[in-house]
């Protein structure tokens, strides 16, 4: 079978990508090993923050991607039409909080620093925090609201690309695991092999998370990317009482931060079933996908911090997932120089699922070669950030 393209990787960036290329009248086949949108898109709580990123080349994609999915959003509902579930786009606003001192500087600085750059800041009393959520503990000492900020169910945006890109022709190809590269004479890849056979193509785009590691051996590149374990609670429905995403200030630090060992931070919000999520946490263990009793303890008393009433609530389940973590923090996102014909989209760690539309845009002009609204540079694979990480890669 002889593609344009083949996209490797069903999750919501796979998707974008597959809807993105499609539509600029290119032939694409996607392949996912296991059932679409069943990875990390599953297991996430479908942000689309700007609040979270410091001034430089991931807060300006973040910031178009925002834009996106506000277009995407009403696009796609007139596109699939009524009997297709919501994606639950909601533009609902972030809170970013202080508890301490120290906490509230460098919460009103980062902030500062955001607005110069693009970003909607609105720093906050104390009651104002409370106007905008009456629940919040009022020891707070600082905070920021970001209306940029918003939120979309996961699974059901991922299905809702997949479904346009099946409309613009695109063919997705689930249960169906890469196994090896198919390379000319000239070592270019021009396909791979499957449990199903072999698939030819112009362009090759890995797009498996953070399976992505894996998948580029298979294709024989290293691929610095890891998984980085996260675990969520979920609380049983109710009454809508947290009307923003809110976190504490210590949540950016942990999006940014290289250790290895367990991280948490509070991170709560609602969704329009009624369920509350609470989060977040960060470890690298691999693939070992074992739920531990003291991370959601932990998880469950931070989140007190911010909203003390959910001592009242029923945690009904927890679940987790792996977020694709790259060394440098910032997104895989272009040609890879050392085995032309593959193309990266991955590495987005907990942010694919914002900046899925713009890694998409990106990528599909990029293999078109069109111009883009963003500068991309700074994803390249060949980016420094990342030279000591592929040192000695096998091609």
């Amino acid at each position: 079978m002889h593609s344009d393209v083949l996209v490797v990787g069903a999750g919501i960036v796979g998707a974008a990508c597959a809807r993105a290329l499609a539509g600029a009248g290119l032939a694409v086949t996607l392949l996912e090993k296991g059932g679409t949108a069943s990875g990390t898109s599953a297991s996430g709580e479908g942000n689309v923050l700007v609040s979270d990123k410091g001034p430089g080349p991931e807060l300006d994609l973040a910031i178009h991607a925002a834009r996106l999915w506000r277009e995407t959003a009403p696009l796609l509902e007139d596109e699939l039409g009524p009997a297709f579930p919501s994606i639950e786009y909601e533009p609902k606003g972030g809170i970013v909080v202080a508890t301490s001192d120290d906490g509230a500087l460098a919460l009103v600085t980062f902030a500062a620093q955001q607005a110069r750059h693009g970003v909607q800041t609105q720093p906050l009393t104390a009651d104002q925090a409370l106007a905008l959520e009456p629940d919040l503990d009022p020891s707070l000492t600082a905070a920021v609201h970001y209306p940029q900020d918003a939120q979309v169910q996961p699974v059901v945006a991922t299905e809702a690309l997949l479904a346009s890109a099946r409309r613009a022709g695109a063919v997705v190809r689930a249960g169906e695991a890469v196994t090896g590269a198919v390379s000319d004479r000239t070592g270019r890849l021009v396909g791979v092999r499957t449990t199903r056979g072999e698939h030819h193509a112009g362009a090759v785009v890995l797009a498996a998370g953070p399976w992505s590691g894996e998948v580029g051996a298979l294709l024989g590149v290293s691929v610095p990317i890891r998984p980085r374990r996260g675990v969520l609670l979920v609380t049983t429905p109710m009454p809508r009482r947290i009307r923003h995403k809110v976190y504490d200030g210590d949540y950016v630090g942990a999006t940014q931060s290289s250790d290895a060992a367990l991280q948490t931070s509070t991170v709560v919000e609602s969704t329009a079933s009624g369920t509350v999520l609470i989060g977040s946490s960060r470890e690298q263990t691999g693939f070992d996908g074992r739920l531990r009793v003291e991370v959601m303890v932990e998880l469950a008393r931070k989140a007190l911090t911010l909203f003390p009433f959910l001592a009242r609530v029923p945690v009904m389940r927890s679940y987790g997932g792996f977020r694709p973590y790259a060394a440098d923090h910032l997104p895989l996102i272009g040609p890879d120089e050392r085995l032309p014909g593959l193309w990266h989209a991955s590495g987005h760690e907990g942010a694919g699922i914002g900046l899925a539309l713009a890694t998409a845009e990106l990528l599909a002009a990029g293999i078109a070669g069109a111009p883009t609204m963003i500068d991309g540079a700074a994803f390249l694979p060949s980016r420094p950030g990342l030279a000591a990480h592929l040192a000695g890669a096998a091609v």
